[in-house]
């Protein structure tokens, strides 16, 4: 009898109530926007080295090692892990013990008399070995650990996508500040240019060659000019300040390598959608998240289940401590108990729709992750080949506009044209060469985007980095 009962409690504990889980189907598109030919595995190397700038990689590793969000997230790594174990706990039987002398009055006038006689103060000295045991008939406890599982492995994600993201924020933010730095050197040429032009005619003007209509518009060229000096400057330190944050420092300085003119151009990754929900942090995450989800209805499942519980208890008791270690005052206690609802008015039910509508929302999640990240990698991939074209194009104007400043320069000191004509060049030569410099950055930039977009493998290269 006593074997059939055991067969019974282990064939119920293998039952889990519940959905089990499935990997979600996902339907991507069978390739990119825009393909490249280049090797897949490009994604998975360190890329921000192949911009060339040791200072820049020096950065990058000094940001994994002392970023604040990336000890955050490895702190909500290790509160997930404590989790798992907690619940994984439930599974096996606690043991514990107590322990008490207490000194006692009984009562002449309680329920049982005292015998005539018997001394009304006594002392009693109790200890105790216990076990309980709540045997998961229904895998009640096997879905909470199975969804506590999935949120370690979900913060395991989020920690790789905070990698991911203050890897690309460096970067960026690096070469931001070396086109500020350029834009800055830029204006501060020009300025010094405008400031001789300036000089000049306010002498021609004192001769009378010149009119004071041509000698202010040449001061307005150089106040421009000037005035576009301390926004850049500013721009330079907030730069700074931004970068010092995301490196773990106090707002400072920050060192320089290359200029920006002189950073390497990386090659640009090539890469598969399937491949893409392999690796990506935050899909990763989302899939996770929809895991835990899915063993949350199992847990509330079980709830219409009854629930069996095992106790034991051996000790000693006596109200002598002389008698307190002899066998005569051994005590005992085996229980087992059973409980299960009956009517709880929609209560369960409530939980379990609760579980259910939370279920799909974690897959809505999981499916709009997905589809953000299909749309990041296409823009991206897009954004590269047109930022390209575009700077291209831009460049090409810089130079014609240099030739244009110089030939309408000679044209006016020849007295052949009026000097709006050069004016209006150098204006033009002046924003030219910021927006440059600016559309420069935005295709680092966005380079720097795909490679967020994609993922890859180099996280896990640079992860003992931010473990330390």
């Amino acid at each position: 009898m006593k074997f059939t009962v055991l067969i019974v409690v282990v064939v119920l504990a293998a039952c889990t109530v519940g959905p089990d889980w499935q990997q979600p189907k996902v339907e991507t598109p069978p390739a990119w926007r825009i393909g490249y030919a280049q090797a897949a595995e490009v994604a998975n190397t360190r890329w921000w080295q192949a911009f060339g700038d040791p200072v820049l990689d020096q950065l990058v590793e000094d940001a994994l090692r002392e970023n604040r969000d990336l000890v955050q997230a490895a702190a909500r790594v290790e509160q997930f892990l404590g989790a798992l174990r907690s619940t994984r706990s439930q599974l096996y039987p606690q043991f514990g013990y107590s322990g008490n002398a207490s000194r006692n009055r009984a009562s002449e006038n309680g329920v049982s008399a005292l015998p005539p006689g018997t001394e009304r103060n006594y002392s009693l000295y109790q200890a105790a070995l216990g076990a309980s045991w709540q045997i998961d008939l229904f895998g009640r406890v096997r879905r909470q650990a199975e969804s506590a599982q999935a949120q370690v492995y979900a913060s395991e994600q989020g920690r790789r996508g905070v990698v991911l993201s203050v890897v690309a924020s460096v970067t960026t933010g690096y070469i931001a500040l070396r086109a500020l730095d350029r834009q800055l050197e830029i204006a501060r040429a020009t300025e010094k240019n405008y400031a001789g032009s300036l000089s000049i005619f306010e002498l021609r003007h004192k001769g009378g060659t010149v009119s004071e209509l041509e000698r202010s518009q040449v001061e307005s060229q150089y106040r421009q000019a000037q005035a576009a000096v301390p926004g850049f400057e500013r721009q330079v330190a907030e730069q700074e300040n931004l970068l010092s944050v995301l490196l773990g420092r106090n707002p400072g300085a920050i060192a320089r390598g290359k200029p920006i003119e002189e950073l390497a151009d990386p090659a640009v990754p090539a890469g598969l959608p399937a491949s893409l929900l392999e690796r990506r942090p935050d899909v990763l995450q989302a899939e996770q998240g929809l895991r835990a989800a899915n063993a949350t209805i199992g847990v509330a499942k079980s709830l219409y289940f009854p629930t069996l519980s095992l106790t034991g208890l051996l000790g000693l008791s006596s109200t002598s401590l002389s008698d307190f270690a002899k066998s005569s005052s051994g005590t005992g206690a085996l229980v087992a108990a059973v409980s299960g609802p009956i009517f709880t008015f929609g209560g369960i039910q409530g939980q379990v729709a609760s579980a259910e509508a939370a279920e799909r929302e974690a897959l809505a999640f999981y499916q709009q992750v997905v589809l953000n990240a299909l749309r990041d990698t296409n823009d991206a991939l897009i954004g590269v080949q047109k930022l390209r074209e575009e700077y291209d194009a831009l460049a090409k104007r810089t130079l014609a506009l240099r030739r244009y400043a110089r030939l309408s320069r000679a044209k006016y000191e020849g007295g052949a044209s009026s000097y709006l004509e050069v004016l209006y060049a150098e204006n033009e030569l002046f924003a030219a060469e910021l927006a440059g410099i600016s559309t420069l950055a935005q295709r680092h930039a966005e380079l720097i985007n795909l490679y967020k977009a994609l993922g890859g493998g180099w996280v896990d290269a640079v992860d003992p980095l931010a473990r330390k």
